[in-house]
């Protein structure tokens, strides 16, 4: 008797006669299912969760509640520019074989969920965000949620002794969206292997403490998944949409920039990869630089020998076009650039890495710009084919 011809999705074998993406979206249900709760370790901590096995995984929303407390003693507390969302230092996803699809800060998760989300908006929400705490009100370009609460305002001094609330929230995309699933992880086998793993920052990477000041934070985690059913067809076999790509967010931190025309090759890239976003933050004395002329020269990509498909003269030209992309001025503030390719038309505009060779982002730094221990933090999100992910 002839066997079922088979397919290899993600590190997982199924009957060929299974994947019918039609059929699926219109039987399928979405579900949101809180699967574990109280984990946190604490700051310079690793929390590791395994994702229920079942379903078809698209993403699992973070939500950490608690409270701050700050105790100056004799000495001060004040936050760095990485509170409150850098708390989560790197969220790791890994699945099936493949470690790290996902691997970036909570600021930079929030700084996706915006971008991919055309009505989301930080409009409006205002955060208290530096000098002396409570901090200078910001209405714009805050990342945050107005159901969210800091607790201490972001890159703020003077804190006086107290516990404050904090309510934070993250969304890890497994899927580049909830459309059509691309990239969402088939979870219904025991053969399934999906973990999340959370490096919560040091202390020091989130407040300055002179003296004998302390500071603790106390909080509770809840990882809820947003997945849908599978269903099961005429003859009895379930049904599948197309699941042989994975969806994939790297950071990465590019250390030297000099005050002249910098061209950071991006790590990873490689064939069979679909480059849809490309974001970045550069750091001056630990203080992410706003987009605008004084700091940025010209901005722009490149790939092969001097290919350039894309570039500004200057930072603030590129803060205009996020805003008017994303609704969110992001880049005034929080100094986030983006070269985005798949918004408009994902497909028709985002870059094969397997033809645009030697892919790089193109950051000048006028030498007239004083630089302190300067970083580039950069995050390129892609698609992939499950044999090249």
């Amino acid at each position: 008797m002839a066997q079922n011809p088979t397919a290899v999705m993600q590190g997982i074998e199924v009957p060929t006669s299974s994947i019918d993406p039609a059929n699926f979206f219109r039987l399928t249900r979405r579900l949101s299912i809180p699967f574990k709760s109280g984990s946190y370790g604490g700051l310079g901590q690793t929390d590791t969760t395994q994702l229920l096995q079942t379903g078809i995984v698209s993403g699992v929303t973070i939500k950490a509640s608690g409270s701050l407390t700050v105790t100056p003693g004799a000495g001060t507390v004040a936050t760095t520019s990485k509170w409150p969302y850098g708390a989560a230092k790197n969220v790791r996803f890994s699945a099936n074989g493949q470690s790290n699809l996902i691997n970036c800060s909570g600021t930079h998760l929030k700084i996706r969920e915006i971008m991919q989300r055309g009505d989301l908006t930080d409009r409006g929400v205002s955060q208290n965000i530096g000098g002396a705490h409570p901090g200078t009100a910001r209405n714009q370009g805050t990342l945050s949620l107005a159901s969210e609460s800091w607790g201490v305002g972001q890159n703020v001094t003077a804190i006086p002794g107290g516990t404050y609330p904090v309510e934070l929230e993250w969304y890890l995309p497994v899927a580049f969206d909830d459309l059509n699933l691309l990239g969402a992880i088939f979870a219904q086998t025991s053969a399934t292997d999906l973990v999340i793993a959370i490096d919560w920052a040091n202390t020091p990477e989130l407040f300055t403490l002179t003296g004998n000041a302390t500071v603790s934070l106390s909080m509770s985690v809840v990882y809820e998944a947003t997945l849908y059913t599978i269903p099961q067809g005429p003859n009895g076999s379930v049904i599948v949409p197309d699941l042989s790509a994975f969806h994939s967010i790297i950071q990465t931190r590019y250390g030297t920039p000099t005050n002249s025309m910098n061209e950071i090759r991006l790590a990873g890239q490689g064939v069979g990869k679909q480059l849809l976003r490309l974001w970045w933050q550069s750091y001056n004395n630990n203080v992410p630089m706003p987009l605008n002329a004084t700091n940025y020269g010209q901005v722009g990509w490149r790939y092969g020998g001097n290919d350039t498909p894309e570039i500004y003269p200057d930072g603030k030209l590129m803060a205009y076009r996020a805003e008017k992309l994303f609704n969110s001025d992001f880049g005034s503030y929080a100094g986030v650039g983006v070269f985005d390719f798949c918004s408009e038309n994902a497909f028709r505009d985002s870059v094969d890495e397997g033809t645009a060779t030697e892919l790089r982002l193109m950051l000048e730094f006028p030498n007239a710009l004083s630089l302190t221990n300067p970083y580039v933090e950069y995050v390129a999100e892609t698609v992939s084919a499950g044999a090249s992910a």
